[in-house]
């Protein structure tokens, strides 16, 4: 039992998100946290490199993880802009931006979605 579990850009990679969740959570110690990282843009990665099944939302991450560890227990965040997503799939390097740029947040083009999901005390 684990008193916190990265669960770091991964998740799109496994079919059964739902039963990974669900193990994360058992894995945890009643009050253990659960910090996760999705994928909301990418590429799909060229036969033979590995699979990638989904892509993810503020609002998807907010159910999956709520069906698990209870809504008041889950708090999701999202970070991105569009200009931070194109740069990701033109493959450049965060130094080719300015902080200020990478900085801001825009909703509705999110490139990474967080996740701190608490498995309930006892």
């Amino acid at each position: 039992m684990f008193d916190c579990f990265l669960l770091i850009q991964t998740l799109h990679l496994i079919y059964d998100v739902p039963s990974a969740i669900q193990h994360a959570h058992r894995i945890l110690k009643p009050g253990g946290v659960l910090l996760a990282t999705v994928p909301a843009v990418g590429r799909i990665p060229n036969p033979g490199d590995g699979m990638s099944y989904w892509r993810f939302t503020s609002a998807s991450c907010q159910r999956l993880f709520a069906e698990t560890f209870g809504s008041e227990n889950v708090e999701v965040s999202a970070y991105g802009n569009v200009l931070a997503c194109s740069a990701h799939l033109m493959g450049m390097a965060y130094e080719e931006l300015s902080k200020a740029e990478l900085d801001f947040n825009d909703p509705r083009f999110p490139l990474v979605v967080a996740v701190r999901a608490v498995r309930a005390a006892r």
